[in-house]
């Protein structure tokens, strides 16, 4: 089965790189490119399958279910911008021309000061070399190499700066995934390339788990009143545990005093602590099995509203935090709370 599927994408892929992107390269006069691209063209072909996976499903899966209103359009096709971006593969390019030297560097440095690559696949010749088994175990420890990042996006001021971006949407859909500042999508796929080089995982391997998160963090964000029941909340992310990462004084915060009396609390809002810092529940990207592990799981199944508090509660000067409505107003005021300027 999971040959098939690999056959038929190699078969996509070639098609698509032959008929568009072979011949675009040649016009360009970028011909000693044309093996970068062909890789180029595996990925998005990934983010087409993925957007019309998207539409096809999740899309009227919102419309059935919703938890909300749509009430900010805007907000929305800002998001399907970040999506177009990221999975049509802009994003990546960018990162080809501007980074990829630098890293091919930094791999090179590890190997030659002994860091050679293990192939996690091949502890145990028999089982690891059957294909879904090696994707299966690949996906495990890339997605924990995923929480411990999410951990720190919520643990470092610096870095919550940054990754606050994504928590910022108010009106959440399948689109929101992709919402996150370019530094912030810089730093995160620089460790995860860096992981999954040094356990070996192959590129058509790599392309799968990157293609089932992405398109798993596609329905967590949705607008989708479901959960996958008793059991099933345990085994994978659905869009009720996820949404409660992104509730207001609650997915990304814990008090650290006791509230006040009479202190406000947003519609669908935790209580409201009277000093908190970072922090939160929820931070499983595919596996909620991390988060019951350190203790981090929040499986009380609410629908809350979504947000950061300073967005919605006054500080002491009555001004609350200004996030950005378009793409390059948001990266700008990110890179401000970056240098403490906002």
């Amino acid at each position: 089965m999971f040959d098939r599927l690999a056959d038929a994408f190699g078969w996509l892929q070639q098609t698509l790189f032959e008929s568009v992107v072979q011949p675009l390269v040649y016009a360009l006069g970028l011909g000693g490119w044309a093996e970068d691209a062909f890789d180029g063209t595996g990925w998005l072909l990934v983010g087409l399958l993925q957007i019309a996976v998207m539409l096809a499903v999740i899309g009227p899966l919102q419309r059935w279910r919703p938890v909300e209103p749509v009430r900010d359009r805007q907000a929305i096709r800002t998001d399907i911008l970040y999506t177009l971006i990221h999975r049509l593969g802009l994003f990546r390019l960018g990162l080809f021309l501007l980074v990829d030297p630098l890293f091919d560097a930094l791999l090179g440095a590890l190997r030659s000061a002994g860091w050679g690559t293990l192939h996690l696949d091949q502890l145990w010749p028999g089982v690891t070399d059957i294909a879904w088994v090696s994707l299966l175990m690949y996906l495990v420890v890339l997605d924990f190499v995923e929480y411990l990042i999410h951990r720190g996006q919520h643990r470092w001021q610096w870095w919550w700066s940054l990754h606050a971006l994504h928590h910022s949407q108010r009106q959440m859909t399948m689109w929101s995934d992709n919402r996150n500042h370019l530094l912030d999508d810089l730093l995160h796929d620089a460790i995860i390339v860096l992981v999954a080089q040094l356990i070996g995982v192959a590129p058509g391997q790599f392309i799968a788990v990157v293609a089932l998160t992405q398109l798993s963090e596609s329905l967590q964000h949705a607008n989708l009143r479901l959960g996958f029941g008793r059991w099933g909340e345990r085994l994978w992310v659905s869009p009720a545990f996820h949404r409660t990462h992104h509730a207001i004084g609650l997915g990304h915060e814990r008090a650290v005093t006791p509230a006040p009396a009479g202190a406000s609390v947003p519609a669908g809002a935790g209580p409201a602590p009277a000093a908190a810092r970072l922090g939160g529940c929820n931070f499983g990207v595919l596996l909620p099995w991390w988060d019951q592990l350190f203790g981090s799981a929040d499986f009380s199944g609410r629908y809350p509203d979504t947000g950061i508090r300073d967005q919605v509660e006054p500080d002491a000067q009555g001004r609350v935090r200004d996030y950005g409505r378009g793409f390059w107003g948001q990266q700008w005021l990110g890179l401000c709370r970056l240098v403490g300027r906002r």
